[in-house]
């Protein structure tokens, strides 16, 4: 993809950070440790990146278990609500084995109800049954985007909101960059230009980074891939000064 420094933001899980680096290393690509926390509020998904925290003993870290622990018995819980709509051949363990790790989620249950013949694509399994408002939904942990932010910061990390124009909680953002907040994912893929310039400017307009990236999921999402959006490189730079400056506070 010719990219010169990447992110790994994985979804409430800190386990593929030291491979990636490994196997980056040989080639001289720079990786920052993320992460991509879940938040709720109102009812609402929110997603708060963490960049530069410790990943290895910190309070996000400790904080973790829990989360994952509150992830597998939320699909455990959907799957409950699958069977009391007839979808009644599939087994948290089916699930669960889809991943390599304990953040055990939506996409690993999709592809089980593709697999099983239920419906014939990932988002239509997001739209017919799991997606937010769909039959066999349930929350994730109880998390706000406030308490996420304090636990990247609390952790030396800098806190980003992830897909604001995905999200569409631009009311939240004054208040969160009050908490916290120091930056937003102003590059997404599949944007358009004025998309990209609105993000542009409130970021500009609350002093906070601009940050981008191609929020690739594998096959969850087909629309993008790592590389499909790219941003500056003193964008990466700016992004580390303000985790050095997290980490002399």
């Amino acid at each position: 993809a010719e990219l010169a420094c990447i992110a790994i933001t994985d979804h409430d899980v800190v386990d593929g950070i030291e491979p990636v680096m490994a196997a980056a290393k040989p080639h001289g690509l720079e990786v920052i440790a993320g992460i991509e926390l879940s938040s709720e509020q109102n009812g609402k998904d929110i997603h708060i990146l963490g960049y530069g925290f410790n990943y290895k003993k910190s309070p996000l870290v400790d904080k973790l278990v829990a989360i994952q622990e509150a992830r597998m018995d939320r699909i455990k819980k959907m799957i409950e609500k699958l069977k009391g709509l007839g979808v009644d051949n599939i087994t948290f363990e089916e699930v669960a084995g889809k991943t390599h790790s304990n953040a055990v989620g939506r996409p690993h249950l999709a592809a089980a109800l593709m697999e099983k013949g239920w419906v014939s694509s990932l988002k239509a399994a997001f739209d017919k049954y799991i997606g937010e408002d769909g039959p066999a939904y349930f929350t994730k942990y109880n998390q706000t985007p406030f308490e996420a932010i304090k636990l990247i910061t609390d952790s030396g990390g800098v806190a980003v909101m992830a897909h604001p124009m995905h999200t569409q909680r631009d009311e939240l953002i004054a208040p969160l960059v009050k908490a916290g907040l120091g930056g937003l994912e102003v590059y997404y893929p599949n944007c358009s230009e004025t998309v990209v310039k609105f993000y542009k400017n409130l970021a500009k307009k609350h002093q906070i980074l601009a940050t981008g990236g191609s929020d690739a999921h594998g096959s969850a999402k087909t629309h993008t891939y790592v590389g499909k959006t790219q941003i500056p490189y003193e964008l990466a730079e700016q992004l580390k000064c303000a985790i050095n400056n997290n980490k002399n506070k």
